[in-house]
């Protein structure tokens, strides 16, 4: 009996309860169950997996102290997604909810909403999408608060959060617009007030009124009730302030972030410090209470994270106090410390290769300006720039080392036989020494290695692992193998074996680069130990490689002297570094170069004179010049400077401009002649290659792809560090690949058609008339529009074409569309040809074939 009366209770109570508490019916007890149902179960649950996802997204962020922080602290990218995608999982999770809330509880009952908790479901939807960065429907939900819930206590709330929106979708002035309308008709405080003004003060920076910005800055400062976001507010405030030139007024505002400490993120509290010491006035300034303030920040135990900025920072002081080997140690204490900042490791490495080039050490310069392109967004402004500077050093590093390796072979060529045995005496007992050190060192780690697996093993007794648990486990499996030295170590060691020292540098595999240099540790082993009788420890080895041919000898120094001339000039003209430019070429003077190369030689000496204010050494060689090489265009230089300047119509520069005006107008074999007899005019300048680059095109117009791909290739070679090289080399690898396709497409199968006029053996006067009448007959032709050029194709063949043609039975009806009666009527025979199969023609010259293959 007791039994059946629960049932009938309890079965009562839910229909009760299903009845009462329908979506449908306006009652107490549908109102309050519906909206309880919705706060405490789905929203609750929305809210939670919403926090997650910004938790997730501000761990991932990373501020760029290197610029104006952004007031919202999110990472928005620009990667697309495709529908149904999210780009995290809590955001979807807390959509999906407030999707569930509104489709679940929504009580909307002859248009009005009775569930008084349906504008937080519809605020959660447009915070999902928002920070999904799905704007469009994030928009849509927050406008339909304003549209159906005007009285809800989260209207300002979803105001705030609609500009927001606004602003990701690049509506800067209408976020600003609806936010100075809701300052002024609402009376907003605390975090409402907060939210408002920071998010205008965002709207401002977007489009660059910095100064009222800060206005709005130090509202949300003043009216947040949260920490972190006061720091971070004051902090953006003082950064605006450094980028108007208000030094004092930053450090005002920087000290208020100092003064909250703890408060704050460590983050603020060290940039709004490294801020202050930018700003430090080294000529007025307390340079004791300055250098105190930054060795006590490098030595609290609390900013070894920030060690790297500010290492940075003091690196900063040292070079304003011309204290410079201080000044590298801390940069490069910053860069050994530092792993995640890109920007500031790579402004630590420009400023190091700076310096590096203000001492002429333009080879370690080079070394620098590559670390700094690793570490900056590729073809960016800072990138680009840069790689300009980098590539200006490549002539000189590779010169120099030209110049540096032959010195030193010829240095060995001139040497005694003893004092050559004498020499690779000492080295090779330089390098049993050395790999008898390697030898310990390797047994060394071999006897830890062996140590640290058997500590690692099973114990075969107790079948346990020596890994006490999992976590142990996994925490080891996953260590990254530079993170282990042991393993680093090996690795360098077998490294060492298989390709010996190698430096850090391009193609280190190639087998030129065997030999690195005295400094170099090699280890020949037999299997017992070091075997020194191997070829590496032997005197002889080294002297044998020593070259005897006086050709092979002379060429060395050849190019020894080239490679000096060329620096020479380098240093000069590129970099204004006089002294060095003097003193290369004072040493190509003094090792009797060649003839080419004489005149050149000293004329640039005497340059390089003038400027550094060397009057005499510049009048003496000024003489030399003119008497001992009058019928020298420098000579000329010389006796009429004035003149010569005005009008140098025998320059380099002179004479190929009128070359390049020959190119342009065809003359393709005048071209080649001329570019042939430039190069050997020229010789010894950087103008040669740019008349070979020339020369080059011309014989791809004149006689097609495979002799132009020879040219290419030869350019290539023989230029490889100059800008005419680079270029030919390029072109081999990028465009000749695109063009190497000789076959034609199907005759009627063409876009656009040529009617193609051949002239075999003509002169040019009777090409021009012909064009000219060819003209006079297509401006009387009516509804094309027919226009006229004229194409060499080879040496004895000219093409006359007419171009315009976007029907095949048009262009093969061309001669009937002159008038029959006119006595100028073109009756030349000619060929119709698409023109993509034109294209192919001029390029592979294979017009046989086609009239072989396609008529």
């Amino acid at each position: 009996m007791k039994t059946s009366f629960k049932v009938i209770f309890v079965a009562c109570l839910s229909a009760f309860l299903l009845v009462n508490c329908s979506r449908k019916k306006d009652k107490f007890i549908s109102r309050n169950f519906h909206a309880m149902a919705t706060e405490y179960n789905v929203l609750y649950n929305g809210n939670i997996a919403l926090e997650e996802g910004r938790d997730r997204l501000n761990e991932d962020y990373q501020d760029d102290y290197w610029n104006v922080l952004q007031v919202e602290r999110l990472d928005f990218t620009e990667d697309a997604m495709l529908p149904g995608q999210s780009k995290n999982e809590s955001f979807s999770r807390a959509e999906e909810k407030a999707v569930k809330a509104i489709q679940k509880h929504s009580m909307n009952i002859k248009g009005k909403e009775k569930n008084p908790q349906m504008d937080e479901a519809y605020l959660l939807l447009g915070k999902a999408r928002y920070f999904d960065q799905r704007f469009v429907p994030a928009l849509e939900a927050l406008n339909y608060i304003l549209y159906k819930y005007p009285l809800s206590d989260k209207i300002n709330v979803a105001r705030v959060w609609r500009e927001k929106t606004n602003m990701r979708l690049d509506n800067d002035e209408l976020a600003i617009k609806n936010l100075k309308r809701l300052l002024k008709l609402e009376h907003l405080k605390g975090q409402e007030l907060a939210d408002a003004t920071s998010t205008l003060a965002q709207a401002y920076l977007n489009i660059k009124v910095v100064d009222t910005a800060i206005a709005y800055l130090e509202i949300a400062a003043e009216s947040t009730a949260k920490h972190e976001e006061r720091g971070r507010y004051l902090f953006i405030k003082g950064q605006l302030y450094n980028t108007l030139g208000y030094k004092d007024s930053a450090n005002i505002t920087f000290d208020r972030v100092i003064d909250m400490h703890r408060k704050i993120p460590r983050d603020y509290y060290i940039g709004a410090y490294v801020e202050k010491a930018k700003n430090f006035d080294y000529e007025n300034g307390d340079k004791l209470l300055f250098s105190e303030t930054l060795a006590m920040l490098e030595e609290d135990r609390e900013n070894r994270p920030y060690l790297g900025r500010i290492y940075h920072q003091v690196g900063e002081y040292y070079l304003a106090t011309h204290n410079d080997s201080l000044g590298i140690a801390y940069y490069n204490k910053s860069l050994r410390t530092e792993r995640r900042d890109k920007e500031l490791n790579a402004r630590n490495y420009k400023i190091l290769g700076d310096l590096s080039f203000n001492d002429a050490e333009y080879k370690t310069a080079g070394a620098y300006f590559d670390s700094t392109l690793t570490n900056l967004t590729l073809n960016s402004k800072k990138y680009r720039t840069v790689k300009r500077e980098r590539d200006n050093l490549d002539d000189v590093i590779y010169y120099e080392d030209i110049s540096k390796v032959n010195d030193s072979i010829l240095r060995l060529v001139n040497l005694p036989e003893s004092e050559r045995l004498a020499y690779f005496e000492a080295y090779t007992e330089h390098l049993k020494e050395a790999a008898e050190i390697e030898r310990e060192r390797q047994e060394a780690e071999a006897r830890a290695q062996e140590m640290l697996n058997s500590n690692s093993g099973f114990n075969v007794n107790t079948k346990t692992s020596a890994f006490q648990d999992r976590e142990s486990a996994t925490q080891i499996a996953n260590t990254f193998y530079f993170y282990n030295t042991t393993t680093a170590a090996y690795g360098k060691n077998e490294f060492i074996k298989i390709w010996g020292n190698r430096e850090n540098e391009d193609n280190w595999r190639w087998s030129n680069m065997n030999f690195s240099g005295p400094t170099a540790i090699a280890v020949a082993t037999d299997g017992d130990g070091i075997n020194f009788d191997a070829d590496i420890y032997q005197p002889q080895f080294y002297l044998d490689q020593i070259p005897s041919d006086e050709k092979i000898i002379d060429s060395i120094g050849k190019e020894r002297n080239y490679a000096y001339y060329q620096l020479g000039v380098i240093y000069k003209e590129k970099f204004s570094d006089y002294e060095l430019s003097k003193d290369k070429l004072q040493l190509l003077l003094k090792r009797n170069p060649e003839d080419r190369l004489i005149v050149p030689a000293k004329y640039n000496l005497y340059k390089d004179y003038e400027l550094l204010g060397q009057l005499g050494e510049a009048e003496i060689l000024k003489s030399d010049i003119i008497n001992n090489h009058s019928e020298s265009r420098y000579a000329e230089l010389l006796r009429n400077p004035d003149q010569a300047v005005a009008q140098d119509s025998n320059s380099p520069e002179s004479v190929y401009q009128n070359t390049h005006k020959l190119f342009n107008a065809q003359k393709y074999t005048e071209v080649i002649a001329l570019c042939e007899e430039n190069i050997k005019v020229f010789e010894g300048e950087d103008i040669v290659a740019k008349f070979d680059l020339l020369k080059a095109t011309a014989i791809g117009r004149l006689y097609g792809y495979d002799e132009y791909s020879k040219a290419l290739n030869d350019v290539a070679l023989s230029y490889p560090n100059l800008p005419e090289g680079q270029r030919a080399e390029e072109l081999r690898r990028n465009v000749l690949p695109k063009i190497r396709y000789s076959g034609f497409i199907d005759y009627e199968s063409g876009k656009r058609f040529n009617v193609v006029y051949q002239f075999d053996n003509a002169s040019k006067e009777d090409i021009d008339a012909f064009v000219e009448q060819l003209n006079t007959q297509l401006e009387k032709i009516r509804y094309y529009d027919l226009t006229s050029s004229k194409d060499v194709y080879s040496p004895t063949t000219t093409f006359v074409i007419v171009h315009g043609f976007t029907n095949l039975v048009v262009a093969e009806g061309f001669k009937d569309l002159f008038k029959k009666n006119d006595k100028n009527r073109i009756t030349k025979p000619y060929n119709v040809i698409s023109s993509e199969n034109y294209q192919i023609i001029q390029i592979h010259k294979n017009l046989d074939t086609y009239f072989s293959e396609i008529k």
